[in-house]
């Protein structure tokens, strides 16, 4: 690319990003939360008005960008929709890098991408993260118990509804478990999380995981492949919430994924290799 091709890229990166800020900081009804977009906001104008003095160009933004972020941010979070946003934007460093050999002061931008823009993110406060916790706790509890326990419902019982409904049975019981300790949990710990939200993101998001582990056996009539569908949905679970975690809390994805999906096919295998057993020992059969 020619270096003026180069800078208008630049440019329109930035005009697009002011106008995805600004769009969210209208949205939002927190105060703290507002000021820190429309800081970031004037930032990306800023560099838009810098490029803009090298090329005499007024540029309008990617409206399909801005859109597509804006939903994203709304529907997953202010903090994981600017950070995907940002992650996004390595290729845009490497253009500003290439300008920088002919426009010094792009370094300057760089820099601010780099420090001033991740501290302001860093400073949205999201009710939703505080509560990270309490729902890796009823995800991975819901993920963990259940899809063993279907594996060794599938063996025992080889009646996919009646496996729907012990299942059902069993997730709905475990959910009220796991939604009653976490508010036992949270409030002997006296911190900044309200007892009451905690445990309904803990049993939510455990009967949710249920609901979508199950819907196999409620829609087909053969049982392993139900379980081979239960057990790629649990994969698919683990992927998206350890993406979903990573980007919003800029943790390692890769390792985390292997971990939660090691440790959850385990205790599945384990739990078919029990319902076999209990089917043979126990002569179990389920017309």
């Amino acid at each position: 690319m020619e270096p003026e091709e180069i800078i208008l890229v630049a440019q329109r990166n930035e005009i697009t990003e002011h106008f995805i800020y600004e769009r969210l900081a209208r949205s939002v009804k927190e105060s703290n939360n507002r000021e820190v977009l429309k800081r970031i906001s004037n930032d990306e104008l800023r560099h838009y008005n810098f490029w803009r003095e090298y090329t005499h160009r007024d540029l309008k933004p990617d409206k399909l960008k801005i859109w597509k972020y804006f939903l994203i941010s709304k529907i997953f979070g202010i903090t994981f929709g600017i950070k995907l946003m940002e992650r996004g934007e390595e290729r845009a460093k490497t253009i500003y890098e290439k300008i920088s050999e002919f426009v010094p002061d792009a370094k300057n931008i760089i820099r601010e991408e780099d420090e001033h823009e991740s501290q302001l993110i860093n400073l949205i406060d999201e009710e939703r993260l505080k509560y990270i916790s309490s729902m890796i706790l009823g995800l991975n509890d819901a993920l963990v118990e259940l899809t063993g326990a279907l594996a060794g419902y599938t063996f025992a019982l080889q009646n996919t509804h009646l496996v729907a409904i012990t299942g059902l049975i069993t997730g709905v019981a475990a959910s009220l478990s796991m939604a009653a300790s976490e508010y036992l949990s949270t409030k002997s710990e006296e911190g900044v999380k309200n007892p009451l939200r905690a445990a309904a993101y803990t049993g939510i998001t455990y009967i949710l995981t249920v609901l979508l582990l199950i819907s196999p056996y409620l829609l087909l009539t053969e049982t392993y492949t139900c379980l081979a569908l239960t057990v790629v949905t649990a994969i698919a679970l683990i992927f998206l919430f350890t993406f979903y975690i990573s980007v919003a809390k800029d943790l390692p994805f890769k390792r985390r994924f292997l971990e939660m999906a090691v440790i959850s096919l385990g205790i599945t295998g384990l739990a078919f290799a029990i319902g076999f057993l209990v089917k043979i020992l126990l002569k179990i059969e389920i017309d």
